[in-house]
């Protein structure tokens, strides 16, 4: 493996000639990494089936298990690239377009943060979202995977950067770091001369090892304790279904549910049925004594602990608490969210807007399941993270937010008059 500061040089070389390539190109580069995946599907699925075994016979669970595997799912990333590549290209947009009292005409024009290096674990399809995202938006990637995953990236990103060179664009706009040493990490996260943002997805101990030892600036996200609110007013058979869908459909994602709120006057009611509803689907539930009063008590119903409402499960565990009412579920989510997605279930117009205005999180939704704050659900495509932070980017990142703007400012001669 060369230098992290030689990949790093080479990334930015590719970042600053990719900057200025027509979109019709990178589309052209887009559609051959998407007939890449295809035509390698072979190679790229035996890497991933022996990153796979290692996983289980290393005693993985099986969230983790089920983060990693590519097979069936390989033609649907393939055809998320090829979505990619039919969505407008945001580099050169220009907006905020006025003109100043003294005739100078002012907008901002979309370009490209430049190069980006994303740390992630686990899922093995991040490395084509990246690659396709980060391309399309102008940037050069430098990718660093897990271990767990390193032979199911390894032949990926071989794939994508040959079908790169194939339409005439530097194959460095495309970097992975092969090592899995984690002293690079903290080199990669020193290079600030060459990387100009570092994209974590991953745990909180990622989230936190970026934050202390990165002289890049971060974007920090991915990390979601979701919060479903039941209100009085809510259709309960809707509820049952939505439940569901955003704690069973993927449990491993930071979309899914973690903790369900349901308001007092229809806990008796409800509560049992989503109990009953949800262990079919082998469901375990940590209550709170409120909602423990209402529930039989069964194996897979504990009381919740200290730290349950704080926990991101990634798995078939669900938090259930009841509370009196709206004031309530706000403050619980207040406490506890890690501001990713929440939802309120109603239908009650003054209690949705209230609960609009007052949570503040990347997504919130009224009466649809916390799955859909996601860059394909969403109309982006895809997304390179979910930020949960507040300063350039919030919720799914898609093309538009893998740009930053440079004012434009067009004179006839103006000159800045004295103080």
């Amino acid at each position: 493996m060369k230098t992290l500061q030689a990949i790093a040089e080479c990334a930015k070389n590719a970042s600053t000639a990719l900057s200025s390539v027509p979109t019709e190109q990178k589309n052209r580069a887009l559609l051959a990494m998407a007939s890449a995946l295809e035509i390698h599907a072979e190679a790229i699925l035996d890497a991933n089936r022996r990153d796979l075994e290692a996983a289980v016979s290393g005693g993985m669970p099986p969230a983790f298990i089920d983060r990693l595997r590519l097979e069936g799912r390989l033609h649907r990333i393939a055809a998320d690239v090829r979505t990619v590549a039919a969505l407008p290209d945001p580099v050169g947009q220009t907006f905020g377009e006025r003109v100043l009292p003294n005739g100078l005409r002012v907008s901002k024009r979309r370009t490209p943060l430049g190069v980006l290096g994303i740390i992630y674990e686990s899922r093995p399809n991040v490395t084509v979202d990246c690659a396709a995202l980060a391309l399309k938006s102008g940037n050069a990637a430098i990718l660093r995977g897990g271990k767990e995953t390193l032979h199911s990236n390894t032949a990926l990103v071989a794939a994508l950067r040959d079908a790169i060179s194939e339409v005439g664009l530097p194959a460095d706009v495309l970097q992975y770091i092969d090592s899995i040493d984690r002293e690079h990490v903290k080199e990669m996260l020193k290079l600030h001369d060459f990387i100009d943002m570092i994209i974590p997805r991953g745990g909180a101990a990622l989230h936190q090892f970026c934050r202390e030892h990165s002289t890049i600036p971060v974007m920090i996200g991915g990390i979601g304790v979701c919060h479903i609110y039941v209100d009085e007013s809510a259709d309960l058979d809707q509820a049952l279904a939505i439940i569901r869908n955003a704690k069973v459909q993927r449990p491993s994602v930071c979309n899914s549910v973690d903790t369900v709120l349901v308001h007092q006057a229809v806990a008796a009611a409800f509560l049992p049925r989503l109990v009953a509803h949800l262990r079919q689907d082998g469901v375990t539930f940590r209550a709170a004594p409120r909602a423990l009063d209402v529930i039989l008590p069964a194996d897979d119903v504990l009381p919740a602990g200290e730290s349950d409402f704080d926990t991101e499960w990634m798995a078939l565990i669900l938090s259930v608490q009841v509370v009196d009412g709206l004031d309530e579920a706000l403050a619980h989510i207040r406490r506890h969210s890690t501001g990713h997605s929440e939802a309120i279930l109603t239908q009650n117009d003054d209690h949705a807007r209230r609960f609009v205005e007052a949570v503040d999180s990347s997504a919130v939704f009224v009466n649809a399941s916390t799955r859909f704050n996601d860059g394909g659900q969403l109309g982006l495509g895809a997304e390179i993270a979910i930020s949960t932070q507040k300063l350039h980017a919030r919720g799914p990142m898609g093309l538009e937010e893998l740009t930053t703007y440079k004012w434009v400012i067009i004179g006839d001669g103006q000159i800045r008059p004295d103080a």
